[in-house]
């Protein structure tokens, strides 16, 4: 497996701390808002990342964590009148839903902060004790000085002016560049009880001590293997995470650094300051979640996707073509995968998850498994492989799992499905009269409605017809 490690800037071999398993710590949402695309970007890579190195032999332990503590929910919390418990837990839920309709597994490990709360206090004290950490009336800081290796994850070079937009302002910080591990409590919000002064944690240590608490192995070492995030986050956040672990514990918090790319709509950011954050229950209304997920997964997680529906409906075509084949093999029993369509797909994905060389494999697979089947329909043996190929796809990429008809059926309402069942009888009970007549009115009402018929042994099949 060869990944692009975001710190040495170059694809690498992955090399697991320990062999044969994979720690991986990604950043989740602030649960404060819905969901929006680019969470969903990001879920889906690092999704993409778990199962193609449990497909290669690794024991794979994925944790992702939920910021239940913030500004944003503060201010949500003021806005709303409800408490945070009542807002995190509702946003927290909302996002499980919408990423499980994309096809995203749940996390081995789902800390939240506010049940992490011990751990992050103790870390707290530890950077004090060391004197890496200070107070001040606001709260209680890290000396980023005293690392030597501050900014060796993002590689920044910064002036004031960029930090003074990115990092709090407090006159009596010891150095610009230096951020709040503690919040001391101000009136009205949420607080807890600490050692050194009631408050609340900084955004930066939740992610430093989760990892700490929930992945240190019985040593107390807690270096995982990869830590992943959106591009955003490679600075402030993790280099933050890097250097407050790296002072508490004497060791790098992560052996390799993996991020996705943005997500543009128009060529901009995703941002709701720019009004431009398309939130992903909106796309859900209307497309699929598993042709949500192909189209993102489409392009290589670290590239950057302007989305758009002319896109997103190409990319079905491409999940349309796997979906005609299964439809084709449908009901027959598997046998194992061909080997060199896995060999290729696997090796495809394990460098650096490139997803275009993968898809031109699948692209290969579909063509000539239909050049089979056009020249020997009922070959058991190969219609099995090609099953069992279908299988793999939907194991490693997540699609493909649908039953053809559910999915070639995909967009019709509900109340639409009941008339065009109605219409299927009538025009069965008709041929059965021999009113074909009025049989082929009916066949010829549903293709205006934009409905296929397929008669057969089992009778009668609909599907929707391509725009």
């Amino acid at each position: 497996m060869y990944i692009y490690d975001s710190a040495k800037k170059a694809k690498v071999a992955f090399e697991p701390i320990k062999k044969d398993r994979a720690l991986i710590y990604v950043c989740g949402p602030t649960v404060y808002d819905d969901a929006h695309l680019g969470h969903a970007r990001s879920a889906l890579a690092f999704d993409l990342l778990r199962r193609v190195l449990t497909h290669l032999g690794y024991s794979v332990t994925f944790a992702k964590n939920f910021t239940d503590i913030d500004d944003k929910i503060i201010k949500k919390m003021n806005e709303s009148g409800k408490s945070l418990e009542e807002i995190t837990s509702f946003y927290t839920e909302r996002y499980k839903d919408d990423m499980r309709a994309i096809g995203v597994r749940d996390a081995d490990i789902e800390p939240k902060a506010t049940e992490s709360l011990r751990t992050i206090i103790d870390f707290t004290q530890n950077l004090l004790n060391k004197e890496y950490a200070y107070i001040t009336s606001s709260g209680v800081y890290f000396h980023t000085s005293k690392d030597d290796r501050y900014l060796c994850i993002s590689h920044r070079h910064i002036d004031e002016s960029d930090m003074l937009s990115r990092v709090e302002e407090d006159e009596e910080k010891k150095n610009i560049k230096d951020f709040a591990l503690w919040k001391f409590a101000k009136n009205g919000e949420v607080s807890y009880p600490a050692p050194f002064g009631e408050g609340r944690p900084g955004w930066h240590i939740e992610c430093s001590a989760m990892i700490k608490e929930h992945l240190a192995d019985k040593e107390g070492d807690y270096q995982i293997d990869i830590h992943g995030g959106g591009a955003d986050l490679l600075f402030p956040h993790h280099e933050n995470e890097a250097a407050q672990t790296r002072k508490e514990s004497s060791q790098e918090i992560a052996k390799y650094w993996m991020h996705n790319g943005f997500v543009t709509v128009n060529g901009e950011k995703m941002s709701k300051s720019l009004g431009n954050s398309f939130f992903l229950k909106d796309v859900l209304n209307v497309y699929d979640g598993e042709i949500v997920r192909f189209y993102l997964l489409s392009t290589h997680y670290r590239a950057n996707i302007n989305f758009n529906e002319t896109d997103l409906l190409q990319s079905k075509k491409r999940l349309d073509k796997i979906y005609r084949l299964k439809k084709r093999v449908e009901g027959t029993q598997k046998s194992p995968a061909d080997n060199e369509f896995k060999e290729a797909l696997l090796q495809a994905l394990a460098d650096d998850l490139n997803i275009s060389k993968a898809l031109s494999v699948i692209d290969a697979m579909v063509a000539n498994a239909n050049d089979i089947l056009d020249k020997n329909a009922k070959d058991e043996s190969q219609k099995a492989r090609i099953c069992a190929n279908i299988e793999l796809i939907n194991s490693l990429l997540g699609v493909g799992e649908k039953e053809a008809l559910e999915y070639f059926q995909l967009g019709i309402s509900e109340d639409k499905k009941a008339r065009i069942e109605a219409l299927i009888k009538e025009r069965l009970e008709s041929r059965a009269k021999k009113d074909f007549k009025r049989a082929d009115a009916i066949r010829e009402e549903l293709g205006k409605m934009g409905i296929s018929l397929m008669d057969g042994i089992n009778g009668t099949k609909w599907e929707k017809i391509d725009d």
